[in-house]
């Protein structure tokens, strides 16, 4: 299964916009293969925060299977980042851990109630 950026923005086009992009990508890991994917996804954080562009890109687990959601200050931000070097090696590390291919959902914030508690923050 080909899992590099290139082919999961085929797949799932980026929004284009000068708005922030809200990114939503889960991976379920092998059962055997969860220490090795949360930790080539914790090996990729700290390299990606330093990418321009990034407001946000949490890491959550839950029984093997991470979310990462993102916030990127616009669509070409987003694009520089599915084709630097932190995100590539992450896909090649984790790409036969993975007990399926990776879910990317890019997202535009709908906006509704109370600004601080209903919308993602720089």
């Amino acid at each position: 299964m080909d899992i590099s950026p290139a082919a999961l923005t085929e797949e799932s086009p980026v929004p284009m916009s000068s708005a922030p992009v809200v990114v939503v990508a889960t991976f379920t890991a092998k059962p055997e293969s969860v220490d090795t994917v949360r930790d080539a996804c914790t090996r990729a954080i700290e390299a990606v925060h330093q990418e321009p562009g990034c407001e946000l890109y949490s890491l959550h687990e839950a029984d093997g299977t991470f979310v990462f959601v993102e916030q990127w200050a616009d669509a070409d931000a987003l694009k520089v980042h599915g084709t630097a070097p932190a995100v590539g090696a992450l896909f090649g590390a984790i790409g036969d851990h993975l007990a399926g291919a990776p879910d990317i959902k890019y997202l535009q914030r709908v906006v509704a109630g109370d600004p601080a508690k209903g919308q993602l923050r720089a």
